[in-house]
This record gives structure tokens, sequence and C-alpha cells, in this order.
């Protein structure tokens, strides 16, 4: 993180003065107040204002840096369009190859969004949620998920039996317990310890 000093007469001065020299915008930094300015006989400025002004790393540049990197090894050729919203990071990869970095069951993406989540908030003070798709896949595996949810909540009440589902990552069980939560019939819990926990569908 790039960091420098600056003094002014005011406090404002000496920001205004690191963000030039930064060529940075007030967003784009965090500030810290050293000494704010004071005056002596007869308002003479006597001891300047001085504050230390921290250049806030680019975290979509670092994660397109190491997604590359990452792509580049496995020799896959894709494009990579980054969003960032808030505290979100939206990461969308395009190309031929993708069935290579979504892997069986979104497996392999979910491996690389938790990679990059690691390196990305590891350069930021507030945490940053990072979201990696591959052209609507997300979209299509929680579709898929909502009808397994229906169907399985179908068959534990014809049997009367609770159903255990295969060991899912916290968000595909999220978007289990949320499709069942209204459903009168049947209720979901997950038992397990990770990356073997699992969603029950029991009837209630």
């Amino acid at each position: 993180m790039k960091v420098i000093e600056k003094t002014g007469r005011s406090v404002e001065e000496a920001v205004e003065s690191a963000l030039n020299e930064l060529n940075a915008k007030r967003e784009d930094v965090e500030i810290e107040i050293l000494e704010e300015p004071s005056r002596g006989i007869f308002g003479i400025l006597s001891k300047p204002a001085r504050v230390k002004v921290y250049l806030k790393p680019d975290l979509e540049d670092i994660a397109f840096r190491f997604i590359s990197k990452i792509l580049t090894a496995m020799k896959v050729n894709v494009s990579i369009d980054l969003k960032r919203k808030d505290n979100q990071l939206y990461i969308n990869l395009f190309g031929p190859n993708l069935g290579l970095l979504i892997g069986k069951r979104g497996q392999t993406l979910d491996a690389l969004q938790y990679l990059v989540s690691l390196v990305v908030n590891k350069h930021s003070k507030d945490y940053i949620r990072v979201i990696i798709d591959g052209e609507g896949y997300r979209k299509r595996r929680e579709k898929t998920l909502e009808r397994l949810a229906s169907k399985l909540a179908k068959k534990a009440k014809l049997t009367g039996k609770k159903i255990v589902l295969e060991p899912m990552p916290p968000h595909e069980r999220r978007i289990i317990h949320t499709a069942l939560q209204k459903d009168p019939k049947v209720y979901t819990h997950s038992e397990g310890e990770e990356p073997f926990r699992k969603v029950i569908i029991s009837l209630k």
C-alpha cells in the first residue's frame, strides 16, 4: 500500500497536496491526521497540519492478475469481466473451455473463488465477498438445486423417511434450505463437518 505524509496550513490543504501527488480521488485513499495545525500570537501559524495518506489497493486489478496467472498455468484461454459493487466483487468468465474451469458440480469454480477471495481480502481492510461465475453457471446450478429440493421433499412426504443429500458447500446448502423453508410439511437442517456437511430433509 503506497503511503505519503504531507503538511499544510490546514488538514484539507495537506490532504489535497497528497491527493495531487498520488493522482487519486478522496474515495481512493485512507487519511490519518497526525497533527492538527496550531496558531500562536496574532494568529500566525506556528505548527502546520500533518497527515498520512494511504492509497487503497486496486482490488479488481489484484484479482484480475491472480486469475490470469492461474489461467495461464492451466493453459485455458477465457475472457475475464470484473465488476465491484460495494463490498462484493463479481467475476464472470467467458470462453470455450469453461467446462474445465467449472469442474464437476462447480468444484473447480468454487476452489478458484476461494483462492481469489483469500488473495483479495489479504489486501482489504473490509471483507470483500468474491463471486466467480462462468457464463451463468451459478444461476443454472441454483435452478437445478431448487428442482432437486422439491423432488426430494416430495419423496420424504411419500416415504415418511428423512432424506440425506450428498455433501455440499455452504452456498449450495443455503439454496436447499431456502427452497424448502416455506414448505409446511418438511424442514431442513445440516449435519456433519466441512467439507462433508450434508442437508437433511425431514417431515415436520
